[in-house]
């Protein structure tokens, strides 16, 4: 989703540090926002009983400084209902679905794979529920894959109280919100789907898929499935499940088999 391939940090492997839940999470309300709001879809309805009802949040963290923290202080806001939770509660679908909150406040579990899985099941069985990713400075490849995966909204460690008031308003009248730091990353990233085109004949004469087509000039540039994965925001298995399926599809034994095989039916790279 990015115009070059991005190194992975590992902020948001690493899980966050209950030291950083007052000091880093949380800073002056006074302070200035730094939060970009772009509408995606209309607004929620403006009748005067729908804007007057309580914005109903549910934080799911497992680090207890955090939970804590974000409970504490969005509980004195009079426009959240904060619905109850243990203060260092698991991600647990069936009582996000009982309480079925208006938005979802996540920080990361400490594993991307999981983050994204969690990330994805609120959204099947649960379209209806807006989610709210809390992420780390710099974690520009996590970001991504969170806004593919289905979140709504993005926060950084050291967002101010002001911050996630606006992302949480934002978010529940229909809007998707991040830091305007990280604005330009979706920009690269429609930029590359838009210019990298799939041909209709190639998915008719091979049976590759739009995806599987714009992996294969990479492959003929020798980028390995780490730096592909990062070029498209995917993870590696993905990758390596795309290019099992490309070789049994053209007839190739290996990578370069791929690369051949299109070469020869005609198609440049």
């Amino acid at each position: 989703m990015n115009s070059e391939a991005l190194p992975m940090n590992t902020s948001a492997h690493q899980g966050l540090q209950p030291e950083d839940a007052e000091q880093a999470a949380f800073k002056d309300s006074s302070s200035r926002g730094t939060v970009n709001s772009v509408t995606t879809q209309a607004p929620k309805s403006c009748d005067p009983s729908q804007s007057a009802r309580k914005i109903r949040v549910r934080v799911v963290s497992g680090n207890r400084g955090w939970h804590a923290g974000l409970t504490r202080m969005l509980g004195n806001h009079a426009g959240l209902e904060m619905l109850s939770g243990d203060a260092n509660e698991i991600f647990r679908l069936e009582k996000i679905l009982e309480d079925l909150p208006d938005v979802l406040l996540l920080t990361s579990c400490g594993n991307l794979d999981t983050d994204i899985s969690n990330i994805r099941r609120v959204r099947v069985a649960a379209p209806e529920v807006r989610i709210v990713m809390f992420g780390g400075a710099g974690a520009e490849l996590e970001f991504l894959q969170y806004v593919r995966a289905g979140i709504r909204g993005y926060l950084l460690l050291g967002a101010s109280v002001e911050d996630v008031l606006q992302t949480l308003e934002a978010v529940y009248a229909g809007k998707a919100s991040c830091p305007s730091t990280l604005c330009g990353l979706l920009f690269n990233y429609f930029e590359r789907e838009a210019t990298s085109l799939p041909s209709g004949a190639v998915r008719q004469q091979l049976g590759l898929t739009r995806r599987e087509q714009q992996l294969v000039p990479l492959i003929a540039q020798g980028l390995t499935n780490k730096e592909i994965a990062n070029r498209f925001c995917l993870s590696e298995q993905t990758v390596k499940n795309h290019l099992y399926r490309m070789k049994h599809k053209v007839g190739a034994d290996n990578r370069l088999g791929i690369v051949q095989t299109c070469h020869t039916q005609g198609f440049l790279l």
